[in-house]
């Protein structure tokens, strides 16, 4: 679970970036899925953006949250058509 304060630290941490992978018309679909979870991987914190084409069956919090369940990451915040993920690295 994060807390207030990680979540203000990840908005800040990706405040400038651009997203590095966005949601087409197809919504969640395994490839997206799989880009997601490599780079959650890569890095703890990742931005995503949703395009309008898949947003005229469901709202973008629905998709949000199911890249979020299916990446078993947290989900940090869903402004407008992007949205923030978080996982953190297994320890080994």
């Amino acid at each position: 679970m994060l807390t207030p304060k990680m979540k203000r630290r990840i908005k800040t941490a990706l405040r400038t970036e651009k997203p590095t992978v966005n949601v087409g018309k197809e919504g969640a679909t395994t490839q997206i899925i799989s880009e997601v979870n490599k780079q959650l991987d890569a890095r703890e914190m990742l931005k995503v953006k949703i395009l309008k084409t898949a947003l005229h069956e469901t709202e973008a919090k629905d998709i949000a949250t199911i890249i979020a369940q299916q990446t078993e990451s947290e989900l940090v915040e869903v402004r407008g058509h992007t949205f923030l993920l978080f996982k953190s690295k297994k320890k080994q």
